[in-house]
């Protein structure tokens, strides 16, 4: 274009043609405002292009920022972990207290009148139809039937496990009311008066007052098998909660044996004596009466559902038997930060929550695991296999009672196991040597059938039925025994553990009555192979602790909630109705961050990032 305006003022110059000097001009004038048109657009480029560079300068800012607060974050969570490795370490250095003695053994006795009253009916149970024969005519001036006797004696049994299906479904509830020491308190007023009822039985000449006290202590016992795991496991230090929650399943076998020994005839177990022998079910109840006052409420129920955080370290410096409590209170308020919003979850809300539902399933499965092993079984056929193998009536009822004695001793010996092996692998171990031990159970029956006249045969079958019997319980107490009351516990934070405590008990009552119900049914149609539904149910359960239960040694409530967390990936983020926030080191929300960095002009320019 400049050359166009050169060569047009040479040629006016020049004067060689003779061109109009005013169309010249006006070339010239429109050249030139094309030239400022050009000029204007390279202004308005150059213009956009400072525009982008300080937009592109804002953007790298913004990364440097986030950058920044990623790298200040990540330091923050080595020191969280750090601080909580040290906090667990400090944790497991505690020892066991007197004081801490004693509050685990005032609150057995709970478990131990469950164990009582569950084993105190069998062994009177001739007296008791008597007397049922007795009073029936003395009303009536006729004799009752004989099924009509049977099936009031099953009445008296079964109304047992049904006041315990009630009082193991009010557990929860109990226990957010009147908290966990209180409930146990309360309770006892159940035991007292269902054991006099019972006691008073035969002088008031009424056998319904048997049914009403059995049902009364059922309802007891029904609390007591929610109520006390929940204290206990509250109030056990990390390193030993495993142990001590063992405690539970030691006075349960310390009752069952108890009532075995008083049910003999030459104790209590006569026409005369067992009013009495039902009756001592008020000592338990009276007795923790007297020892539980002293003992302080569970410290994470008055911290976390409470919020008295004054009388929580009362109770932990009395339990610990030291001013050092700094890391319980943390640990428990790492805990309610983690569950902030389950203070209020109920029984619906618990069985609806996605997040929840594995633990839960996993707490009634232990507890089916527990009922549906066939140690009632054993336990009904323990004479006659006795009485098989040479011995005569009144030793094998003696032989009875040893089996009894050898779940308190094998209780015993799984007290330090369950803190050294773990929970996950002494179920492992119980319920394998359950299964193998209940397929040797049904060979000696069929053994006994087909080469019943062969002495030999029959010699040696009745040393496989004995000792596979033993081994049997043996391994009962070792795994299944101890370790649902205590692991659904330990499942669950301090907001849906009461509710989760409820169900797991109530599953429990219920399959113990279906098994008191429809055993009998079961042996008359199988026969010989009684036990092989069982054997089936051992393998089911044993593949399914292998598969889904975690391993709770030595975890804090937090960690154990964090495995289900991390099971349920990106779902712990979206609920966190459940879970809560957890925050950064100023005080803001993480995942406020992160949703800071992903609104930046970096990431709406490029999702890649």
């Amino acid at each position: 274009m400049s050359m166009n305006l050169s060569a047009k003022l040479d040629e006016l110059q020049r004067g060689d043609r003779h061109l109009e000097t005013t169309v010249a001009l006006c070339e010239i004038r429109s050249q030139l405002q094309e030239l400022t048109k050009s000029v204007e657009s390279c202004q308005s480029e150059v213009s956009e292009v400072k525009r982008d560079m300080v937009a592109i300068k804002h953007e790298l800012d913004t990364v440097q920022q986030v950058k920044e607060e990623i790298e200040e974050l990540r330091e923050y969570v080595d020191r969280l972990e750090e601080h909580t490795h040290r906090r667990k370490l400090r944790l497991l250095e505690q020892g066991l207290t007197f004081f801490l003695t004693y509050a685990i053994l005032a609150a057995v006795l709970g478990m131990l009148q469950f164990g009582y009253n569950t084993g105190v009916i069998n062994a009177p149970q001739g007296n008791i139809e008597y007397f049922i024969k007795d009073v029936y005519r003395s009303r009536y001036g006729q004799d009752i039937p004989d099924d009509a006797v049977e099936g009031l004696y099953s009445l008296a049994v079964s109304i047992f496990a049904i006041g315990g299906m009630v009082g193991g479904f009010c557990g929860g509830m109990v226990a957010n009311r009147f908290g966990r020491k209180g409930g146990l308190l309360l309770n006892n007023v159940l035991g007292i008066g269902g054991a006099c009822l019972m006691w008073f039985t035969k002088m008031a000449n009424a056998y319904e007052m048997l049914f009403v006290g059995r049902f009364i202590i059922g309802v007891n016992c029904g609390l007591n098998t929610s109520l006390v795991p929940m204290y206990i496991s509250e109030i056990a230090p990390l390193n030993l909660r495993g142990g001590l929650g063992t405690v539970n399943q030691l006075a349960v076998t310390v009752g069952l044996l108890l009532s075995q020994v008083l049910g003999i005839k030459q104790i209590l177990g006569t026409n005369d004596g067992w009013p009495l022998l039902l009756g001592l079910a008020v000592c338990p109840s009276m007795l923790q009466l007297v020892l539980l006052p002293i003992c302080p409420e569970s410290p994470r129920y008055l911290l976390i559902t409470k919020q008295w955080e004054e009388e929580a370290r009362k109770a932990l410096r009395r339990l610990r038997a030291s001013n050092q409590v700094e890391e319980d209170i943390e640990e428990m308020r790492a805990e309610e930060r983690a569950q902030q919003s389950e203070s209020s979850i109920s029984m619906m809300q618990l069985i609806c929550s996605r997040t929840l539902r594995a633990p839960l399933i996993i707490g009634i499965v232990m507890q089916l695991s527990q009922q549906l092993s066939g140690i009632n079984a054993v336990f009904y056929y323990s004479t006659s296999l006795f009485t098989s193998s040479g011995l005569s009536d009144e030793s094998a009822k003696f032989a009875t009672i040893g089996i009894g004695a050898i779940m308190v001793g094998m209780t015993l010996v799984s007290i330090p196991l369950m803190d050294r092996t773990g929970r996950r692998t002494l179920l492992l171990y119980g319920l394998g040597g359950m299964f193998i031990f209940s397929i040797f159970i049904t060979i000696s029956f069929l053994i006994k059938e087909f080469f019943g006249y062969v002495q030999e045969m029959i010699d040696w079958m009745s040393y496989l039925s004995v000792v596979s019997t033993l081994s049997f319980v043996v391994f009962f107490a070792v795994g299944p025994g101890s370790i649902p009351w205590m692991i659904t516990a330990e499942l669950f934070s301090q907001g849906p553990r009461p509710a989760a405590m409820s169900i797991a008990v109530l599953v429990n009552w219920m399959a113990n009555f279906l098994v008191g119900i429809g055993f009998p049914h079961m042996k008359n149609s199988l026969e010989n192979y009684t036990f092989l539904p069982f054997s089936v149910l051992l393998a089911a359960f044993w593949i399914f602790t292998y598969k889904k239960v975690p391993e709770t040694k030595n975890k804090t409530f937090e960690e154990i909630l964090a495995i289900f967390r991390h099971g349920n990936g990106r779902a712990s983020f979206r609920d966190s109705r459940l879970y809560g926030n957890k925050s950064s080191p100023n005080g803001t929300d993480v995942r406020g961050t992160w949703r800071f960095a992903r609104d930046s002009p970096v990431f709406r320019r490029n999702p890649a990032v």
